[in-house]
């Protein structure tokens, strides 16, 4: 587009020159029309039509000193475990008429950094974030400017901050434990980064119930990093593995979307699931029991999650740092149970 056929944003002097009364006009028939003579209120409301003028509502509530907006970072908006915690954090908003801005970072510190930038210029109340990396300097810098910060889905590297997160060792720990239980001694683990605490705890979990049975890690588990946090990843990592001589019998997947792509790969090459190769999930999120084989996964209370991280939030700065940790839950399904290799 040329610049002479871009059209400037109008402004509240446009419209006081249109209506020919002055700024402060202007602000009362936004703020205080019943300061206003109903026939100088058309006149102004007639330029606003004319011009298309658009109040810039977040600097006026600035001025006011009533933000009414908070954002959020996910890794991965397109994943339904993030869709599910924003819904989450959107009812808990509502009830106070907050609105949130949401972006998803792609677990990359640099984007994070820049959605961060955005939400501060535009002035919002505070952030909940899923941080990219371990390091926090940034959102305590961020906390000090006037800005709430809440981890989500992440437990607070220092008491300074308030987060809420699961308990991810013990989700491992279900996961692990219900295929040792369903008679497997052969277990891949279709992990994402280690960069990612997430990952790093329910490998942990795994390890602590394989041990707990008296099963060395090394020799009884295998991990795979995906690479993609997807269904496309689980595919890929579920080939490799059916590729191997000592293929394992079971896959526990970090998410649901890589077990999705798990089974879809599994069925393509007709492996029978559970009978030769069970499957387990993490997030229990929707499509989960809805599957051709209905999924096994370790449920996690996503709506609950975002609701606390905005309560939080919106409990204001001054507000003593609360660290809140939910537990996972395992619920069984057909693509893991019935079958003891």
């Amino acid at each position: 587009m040329s610049t002479s056929s871009t059209r400037r944003r109008a402004s509240v002097s446009d419209v006081a020159r249109r209506a020919q009364v002055s700024v402060g006009t202007v602000s009362n028939v936004l703020n205080r029309p019943d300061r206003v003579t109903p026939a100088t209120r058309e006149r102004v409301l007639a330029a606003i039509d004319d011009l298309s003028f658009v109040p810039n509502g977040s600097a006026r509530r600035l001025r006011a000193g009533t933000i009414t907006t908070v954002g959020a970072i996910v890794l991965d908006i397109a994943n339904p475990f993030f869709t599910d915690v924003a819904r989450g954090i959107e009812d808990r908003l509502a009830r106070d008429d907050y609105t949130l801005m949401i972006a998803s970072s792609e677990d990359d510190p640099e984007r994070e950094s820049r959605y961060l930038r955005l939400f501060e210029e535009h002035g919002v109340r505070g952030v909940m974030v899923v941080p990219a990396t371990d390091r926090v300097d940034h959102l305590l810098a961020l906390r000090e400017r006037g800005v709430g910060v809440v981890l989500l889905d992440r437990p607070a590297p220092t008491p300074d901050l308030s987060s809420v997160a699961v308990d991810d060792v013990r989700g491992g720990e279900l996961a692990a434990r219900h295929l040792l239980d369903q008679g497997h001694t052969r277990i891949a683990f279709l992990n994402g980064p280690h960069s990612i605490r997430q990952c790093i705890d329910r490998l942990r979990g795994v390890e602590h119930a394989l041990e707990a049975a008296g099963l060395d890690p090394a020799e009884h588990l295998t991990e795979i990093t995906l690479a993609s946090l997807n269904a496309d990843g689980g595919e890929a990592a579920t080939r490799a593995l059916l590729a191997r001589d000592d293929r394992p019998t079971a896959l526990f997947c970090v998410n649901d979307l890589a077990a999705l792509g798990a089974l879809r790969t599994l069925r393509r090459e007709g492996v029978d699931v559970p009978g030769e190769v069970a499957v387990v999930g993490y997030d229990d999120v929707a499509f989960a029991a809805e599957l051709a084989t209905p999924l096994t996964s370790v449920r996690q209370p996503t709506h609950l999650l975002g609701e606390r991280a905005a309560d939080l939030l919106l409990r204001g700065r001054d507000a003593a740092a609360e660290q809140v940790i939910f537990q996972p839950e395992l619920v069984v399904r057909a693509s893991s149970a019935g079958h003891r290799p």
